[in-house]
């Protein structure tokens, strides 16, 4: 009789589960749907108006879409059930050891081994000439080991992340001025697809469990910002990497359009590609799985249970990045490329800014690390940053940056007439916003910069610039640069609005009923 009861009680806690788990999934597909739908139906307006596509070309972009909503869905699943876990429990098992030397070390070789399985570096590598795929790839990876290095730091010791800002990004434009002008961009996007969809959770959440060792009432604001000081690694050491090679050149190879015969012609076309994926999404996820079995052997010790669900999460985080990046690659890009050049070519060719930032607005909803970091902010900052303000203020700031960007496609103004004001504004702010705001904002403009923007918006700029006749190195490459920065400004300024807000009501709360003013101050 107790065997029966405890029988029933199993497929119960089994059927409640089973049924949290479809609720879950069947949530992040709504907001994978609600992410990819935007800019389908911008595409599909153009097609059928100024535009018109080949009919294949189409199909294919929608067959891509489909993929994109469900490789969201899965990898955004995925993240909750193990990255983020596995970054939380690494960050305060080193910290809880009480060794410094030890949180450095381990801090430094998470940086290394994981941005070099970024599949967006590995793209990144293949399109840039002069330089070997694996000397530029070491050279990203240990720029950002170095800096996760000195973010681990800023935590532990409290360094106030304006001041570390402030340094990094002088240390960068100085060193620019002595960078060769075909190289720049390249240095400036390096800092962009550093921080994609593998490396951001895993960031993200070891700051969460190394910030959790203090318990001064700061600690979570400080857990913020390790994206931000990440992706300005890269870019120095992409800078010095071309003063020692001095490339003659860093051109971007351009998406030509991929037509097809028929649908079965299409369907090769995928298939034929997922295999590629399948390797690089493996081979970006076996240094995190090996450092998780190696930190659980030695450290961690969790339950079976933990464990398999830490697994099962590894496992969709898998199938959905391979799902996410197949798609991406094979019909996002080449349908970015063909707009671009059909755009430019039109003799109204101004609507190319227009356009490009009403693209620029949704595509950054789009990004799976844009996710992680709003829903992480959320709940660290006990509601004070609401989802949808910070989702609204980072897509204001990359339309506007790719209104700027296909701004240099079509004038061919240097890129740095757009930086350097755009981060003495961002550097400006940092002093008068709440700290937290400064951190939310320099780690969203690394997350905006994903796989997206990498290979929807830059195929875009690549497509124009080659119909606008101009130079694809100096004025189409760049734009993941300017989606990076543009956040930063838009960010900051929504902590202004907060600040006031909690200001103007601050007379009439009780000191107890002013929880917020806490989190942001």
């Amino acid at each position: 009789m107790a065997k029966d009861k405890k029988s029933v009680a199993m497929r119960e806690s089994l059927k409640k589960r089973r049924r949290r788990f479809q609720l879950s999934l069947a949530e992040k597909w709504r907001e994978a749907l609600r992410s990819v739908v935007p800019i389908t139906l911008i595409v599909l307006a153009l097609c059928f108006t100024v535009t018109p596509a080949p009919p294949d070309t189409v199909l294919s972009f929608l067959a891509a879409a489909a993929m994109l909503v469900i490789g969201m869905g899965l990898f955004t699943l995925g993240t909750d059930l193990a990255m983020t876990p596995i970054g939380e429990h690494v960050g305060s098992a080193m910290t809880r050891s009480k060794k410094l030397w030890l949180v450095l070390m381990v801090s430094f070789l998470v940086g290394v081994f994981v941005t070099m399985a970024e599949p967006d570096l590995q793209v990144l590598a293949e399109q840039v000439p002069g330089v070997p795929n694996m000397t530029l790839v070491l050279s990203v990876a240990v720029g950002v080991g170095l800096f996760l290095v000195l973010a681990m730091l800023r935590i532990l010791f409290r360094v106030r992340m304006s001041l570390l800002l402030l340094g990094c990004y002088a240390a960068v434009f100085v060193l620019s001025c002595f960078v060769p002008d075909s190289f720049l961009a390249v240095a400036f996007d390096s800092g962009g697809v550093t921080t994609g969809p593998m490396t951001v959770p895993f960031i993200l959440s070891m700051g969460v469990g190394v910030s959790a060792i203090r318990s001064d009432a700061n600690a979570e604001n400080d857990s913020f910002g390790l994206v931000a000081l990440c992706s300005v690694g890269p870019i120095l050491a992409v800078m010095v990497l071309s003063l020692i090679f001095q490339p003659e050149s860093a051109a971007y190879t351009s998406t030509e359009l991929v037509l097809v015969e028929d649908t079965r012609a299409m369907a090769a076309l995928y298939l034929d590609a997922v295999p590629y994926y399948l390797g690089e999404v493996a081979l970006a996820l076996a240094p995190i799985v090996v450092f998780f079995a190696l930190f659980q052997g030695l450290a961690l010790r969790l339950s079976a249970g933990e464990v398999l669900r830490i697994v099962s999460g590894l496992i969709y985080t898998y199938v959905g990045l391979v799902l996410f990046l197949t798609g991406v690659n094979v019909g996002f890009m080449p349908m970015g490329a063909y707009l671009g050049s059909a755009l430019a070519s039109l003799k109204e060719s101004w609507i190319l800014v227009p356009v490009g930032m009403l693209m620029g607005y949704y595509v950054v909803s789009a990004e799976p690390a844009v996710h992680v970091l709003s829903k992480q902010v959320y709940e660290l900052t006990a509601g004070a940053v609401p989802r949808r303000a910070l989702g609204i203020s980072l897509s204001v700031g990359v339309s506007a940056s790719v209104g700027l960007a296909m701004t240099r496609v079509l004038t061919g103004v240097d890129i740095l007439y757009f930086l350097i004001p755009g981060y003495f504004i961002a550097i400006v702010l940092m002093f008068f916003v709440p700290p937290i705001f400064t951190s939310i904002a320099f780690d969203s403009g690394g997350v905006a910069s994903g796989p997206m923007a990498a290979t929807f918006l830059l195929p875009l700029a690549m497509g124009a610039c080659v119909a606008a006749g101009g130079d694809v190195t100096r004025d189409a490459f760049g734009v993941v640069a300017m989606v990076a920065m543009t956040p930063l400004i838009t960010i900051q300024i929504l902590g202004l609005v907060f600040k006031r807000k909690q200001r103007a009501a601050q007379p009439a709360q009780a000191p107890q009923a002013a929880p917020v003013e806490e989190i942001i101050e």
